[in-house]
């Protein structure tokens, strides 16, 4: 995979649905309404897949952390995977919500050559009803992205008209996620601005939903995400171990059910 300054490759984020529940974390009191955009055909295992470096893996962080840096003028002095988790809880810091995730939309594009977007929505997206351009960026996904999300596989997953497409990426295990430990930073560094990025500079819909109980990720490219109002995973509670939502806990000690500060 040849790289120049720009990295021709999708770069997604974190997320999943409620798939495998059985692998549960100490959570705060969830009010999801537990809806579906997509059924999706996964397989089971016992055992997680171990995620082995590869040689350009650094290569991709440090680009990515790159991009980050010059979007919010600020590093972190931590090295590696470390300080990028930093420089993502950074974003949130004096940012609203939705100026975090146009920020990292932002950095997404950063990525990629800007004709190169330009033509693959122009020239792929509109191939068979979008199933071609969403076949390819699932691949293209779970090849490039493990270095920053962990082991992936692409899946079928089936639309709402009905067809199935293997344009679907589980991911089993999301690093962001488990590193970050925020609701907030998942959605709105991740979930949020993929889906963005993805509809709007590269034509394909996208619906991320990510498992807050076993950090798992349900990547449903193809399919249009519903409204924020009816996102179920937009309403999700914070993990306990995140720190923000530690700190509000202090402080409305009386209090059982917990948003996250940042979702």
């Amino acid at each position: 995979m040849a790289i120049s300054h720009q990295i021709s490759f999708s770069l997604p984020s974190i997320s999943c649905h409620k798939i495998n529940q059985r692998n549960t974390s100490a959570r705060i009191n969830c009010f999801s309404t537990g809806q579906k955009s997509s059924r999706i055909e996964t397989t089971e295992t016992k055992t997680r897949t171990e995620y082995k470096p590869g040689m350009l893996d650094n290569v991709f962080l440090n680009l990515f952390r790159d991009k980050m840096v010059q979007e919010i003028g600020w590093d972190s002095e931590k090295p590696g995977y470390d300080g990028l988790i930093d420089v993502a809880h950074r974003i949130m810091i004096g940012r609203s919500n939705s100026e975090a995730t146009e920020s990292a939309v932002r950095i997404l594009r950063a990525l990629f050559p800007p004709l190169l977007l330009e033509l693959y929505k122009m020239l792929i997206a509109p191939i068979a009803e979008g199933k071609v351009a969403a076949i390819m960026v699932a691949r293209v996904t779970a090849v490039s992205c493990q270095w920053l999300m962990g082991p992936c596989t692409v899946n079928t997953i089936y639309l709402p008209n009905g067809s199935s497409w293997s344009s679907g990426v589980f991911v089993e295990k999301c690093k962001y996620l488990e590193e970050s430990k925020c609701v907030g930073v998942c959605i709105n560094t991740c979930k949020l601005p993929t889906q963005t990025f993805f509809k709007e500079y590269m034509g394909v819909p996208l619906v991320m939903e990510p498992n807050f109980s076993d950090y798992s990720c349900q990547f449903n490219f193809g399919v249009l995400p519903p409204p924020p109002e009816e996102d179920s995973i937009l309403k999700e509670p914070c993990l306990e171990l995140c720190p923000n939502a530690t700190r509000r806990r202090e402080i409305n000690s009386g209090t059982n059910t917990l948003k996250c500060p940042k979702a």
